[in-house]
């Protein structure tokens, strides 16, 4: 029994919320060493003015390599703040691929732009990550991920990372990427992994494996970082169940790399057709995740349907103000109801989101209504009344 294998929950007797205490102790296969100051300082957590008693303290420990339990998951959950946040790359690039790429990484723009960010009280991000760009340079991938956790840390912000994805693109290449199509929702964004790896499956898992293996054995302890959300609407463009044995393969790989924050994979297509993916994401999500773009009493119902599986909950995509999923009615909603609202978009740029993915303007006017993204690339509100109401929903919202 190694300590990388478990994760220690404490609790005091006489408290109501369990801590982690994983990076304090030392377990080996003779036992688990507790520093005393732990012990006393969980212990004394629910103390009273002038008690006097001896601390008190439960501890549980959770296999690593397996889901999360409800209990270790709610205690995990209950240790956080209310969490909103945008999905997020910076406006001067169209994908995945440009975001991280050496040659383009701009952390000065990002950390302008989160700067925007921590002024709207926003405290997470989605970002996606780019398999090519580690197939190309892991060492200099991983050091751009530390810089920009560091740029999300001075702003008050724990992101978590998307690894895969099956929407827009089919194929993708390092390098210099196209350049937006006018009037074009998201047309340069790419599948991760691109489809023509996909032919060779040992091929393909041998490089999931060691993609996943050393990304998640670099950052799997990394406070700064909030989950990891696996694979982005799995069976997109039509895959259906053929992106499932994609899914459970990514999910087997990730438990055996022992992350001490948890694993989800988000529900998106609320159909028979995509029964048997959303069954497994569901059932192997240490917390729940779902795409919603749909009106506020659909949302509702969706939220009370998750809700059965007692765990923490996270809509990591909302906001198309044409669907009528907007800041005024779903923002209230899922902080109502302690879930977590991940938006997409901050800020205009090339990924070309203001547009809708139903209508096409290609002569690149203005549309009447934009469909994602809150601020102009100069940081300035597109609605000044949504900004409002961000900002005061995310009032009480503490740094994490």
């Amino acid at each position: 029994m190694g300590i990388m294998r478990h994760s220690v929950f404490a609790q005091d007797l006489a408290g109501e919320k369990a801590v982690d205490i994983s990076k304090a102790v030392t377990v080996s296969e003779n036992g688990i060493v507790i520093p005393g100051a732990v012990l006393n300082r969980i212990g004394t957590m629910a103390a009273t003015p002038g008690d006097i008693s001896s601390p008190g303290t439960v501890i549980r420990i959770y296999d690593a390599a397996e889901r999360w339990t409800e209990e270790q998951a709610n205690a995990w959950s209950a240790a956080q703040p209310w969490f909103s946040g945008v999905n997020y790359i910076p406006a001067n690039a169209i994908n995945q691929i440009e975001m991280w790429s050496a040659e383009t990484f701009d952390p000065q723009r990002i950390d302008e732009e989160l700067a925007w960010a921590e002024d709207l009280g926003f405290n997470t991000l989605r970002v996606f990550l780019s398999s090519v760009v580690w197939q190309r340079d892991p060492c200099g991938l991983k050091e751009r991920m530390s810089v920009f956790l560091d740029i999300c840390k001075i702003h008050g912000i724990r992101p978590f990372f998307v690894f895969f994805d099956d929407c827009w693109e089919a194929e993708s290449s390092y390098g210099r990427q196209p350049e937006p199509k006018t009037g074009v929702h998201n047309s340069g964004w790419v599948r991760d992994p691109s489809m023509s790896l996909r032919k060779d499956k040992e091929s393909l898992y041998k490089m999931v494996e060691s993609y996943l293996t050393d990304i998640l054995t670099t950052f799997g302890r990394d406070d700064r970082i909030l989950m990891w959300d696996l694979y982005n609407e799995p069976g997109g463009n039509q895959l259906g169940t053929l992106s499932l044995p994609l899914v459970k393969k990514v999910f087997e790989i990730a438990r055996k790399c022992l992350p001490s924050q948890p694993l989800t994979s988000g529900i998106w297509m609320l159909n028979q057709a995509y029964a048997p993916l959303n069954s497994f994401q569901l059932q192997h999500s240490d917390v729940i995740s779902y795409h919603c773009y749909a009106p506020e009493d659909v949302h509702a119902a969706e939220i009370k349907h998750l809700q059965v599986f007692n765990r923490p909950m996270f809509c990591t995509e909302y906001m198309a103000r044409t669907k009528g999923s907007t800041f005024q009615t779903i923002m209230p909603l899922l902080k109502k109801n302690n879930v977590g609202a991940i938006n997409w978009g901050l800020v205009d740029g090339k990924t070309n989101t203001k547009y809708s993915w139903e209508e096409v303007l290609s002569d690149g006017s203005e549309p009447k209504l934009w469909f994602h993204d809150i601020l102009h690339s100069d940081g300035s509100p597109y609605k000044i009344e949504e900004v409002e109401t961000i900002k005061r929903l995310n009032e009480r919202n503490p740094r994490p």
